[in-house]
């Protein structure tokens, strides 16, 4: 009986290397297997004119209180100054991994357990506001990433549909002429940049832009940058520009990313091999260069299940590669969820967390 389990023990550890192994050296066709959908595209019908006007299709909301997750804040945290009365919208990463459709359905619970953690770690920065938004959609499944079939933008698009109308009515809800910040990470923030190529750019509503915070996803400066209709985020103190980085320690393998791009990429449908990345540092507040961790006023270290953290200063650097990535040196150890490549995507927001609320804050500050 003992060496039944031995046996199975060490048949346990050869499985768990052989995946670790395999998840190194083929990461995109072991992520495309595992979660492309194999079935058609499937339409979708518009959700109902004002489908946003229930708040169960809100993650977080005004009104909400400590129920919504944006509330939720890191132990060890002091906050100091006066709050921003700006209102965010925020569109939350993808949350759906399941590969039996290609668009996550609105009653899914997985999807939005995890979507609600991500919203308590990402829109959380912003809560120094007392109107966050956080809308639920109809989210591209994350195999829509890993594939050149046209059922991925058949996906987004259906997605984008929902955070279009979501955002429609959050415009009409906020004050008359207030200005807001458009904030997103990875699948979010590719809807942010269409949101403002779309619905914003060339429309009064680009005069009321505080920021847009379009992270974990390529931002090109070239193509990306000018249907926005915003510059990136040259310093600390502007105001209607872009935030964009994407974090990897400094022996990544950043092509995965890079082709994800190369797939979707641009807000107008174009391809680009070989975008120039925005990068902006968090440690600066402006593009480019580096800063030392003693710089980093507050990492968000998770437990394993996301749902609490402690902020912890100085544990990591920032500094823009040639290629466009930020890099923050080995990385620290936050977490199990680093993804292959020494891609720190999912922990984009955790590892700066103190800084872009203090970023957030001077620029609303800026405003005034």
């Amino acid at each position: 009986m003992v060496r039944r389990f031995l046996l199975f023990i060490a048949f346990c550890i050869v499985v768990f290397v052989g995946v670790r192994i395999a998840l190194q050296f083929y990461p995109e066709a072991l992520t495309r297997i595992s979660f492309t959908p194999s079935r058609d595209f499937e339409p979708q019908p518009d959700l109902a004119a004002n489908a946003y006007a229930d708040p169960r299709m809100w993650l977080a909301q005004p009104g909400m209180g400590a129920a919504s997750p944006a509330a939720w804040r890191p132990d060890g945290l002091i906050d100091t100054g006066e709050a921003p009365p700006v209102p965010v919208f925020f569109v939350h990463p993808t949350s759906y991994i399941n590969k039996s459709h290609w668009n996550a359905p609105l009653d899914d619970p997985d999807a939005r357990r995890i979507a609600e953690t991500m919203v308590r770690g990402e829109a959380s920065v912003f809560n120094l506001s007392s109107q966050v938004w956080a809308p639920r959609y109809r989210q591209a499944t994350i195999g829509a990433f890993v594939t050149d079939r046209p059922a991925a933008r058949q996906a987004l698009d259906l997605a984008y549909r929902d955070v279009a109308e979501a955002f429609d009515h959050f415009i009409a809800s906020i004050p008359p002429g207030s200005p807001f910040v458009l904030a997103g990470h990875s699948q979010g923030s590719y809807h942010v940049k269409r949101l403002m190529a779309e619905k914003i750019k060339g429309t009064p509503l680009i005069n009321r832009v505080l920021a847009v915070y379009a992270i974990g996803w390529i931002v090109d400066l070239n193509r990306d940058l000018p249907a926005m209709g915003l510059p990136a985020c040259s310093a600390p103190d502007q105001t209607r520009c872009v935030v964009s980085y994407l974090s990897f320690a400094d022996d990544a393998d950043t092509a995965m990313m890079r082709r994800a791009y190369s797939h979707l990429s641009g807000v107008a449908g174009e391809t680009g091999e070989n975008p120039a990345i925005l990068c902006f540092n968090p440690l600066t507040g402006g593009i480019g260069g580096s800063a030392p961790a003693d710089a980093n006023s507050g990492t968000a270290v998770p437990d394993v299940q996301m749902i609490k953290a402690v902020l912890k200063p100085h544990l990591a650097g920032a500094r823009c590669a040639a290629d466009g990535t930020l890099r923050i040196g080995k990385g620290p150890d936050i977490g199990p969820y680093v993804l292959p490549g020494s891609n720190y995507h999912v922990y984009d927001y955790l590892l700066f967390w103190n800084n872009l609320r203090t970023d957030f804050r001077k620029r609303a500050s800026a405003w005034k």
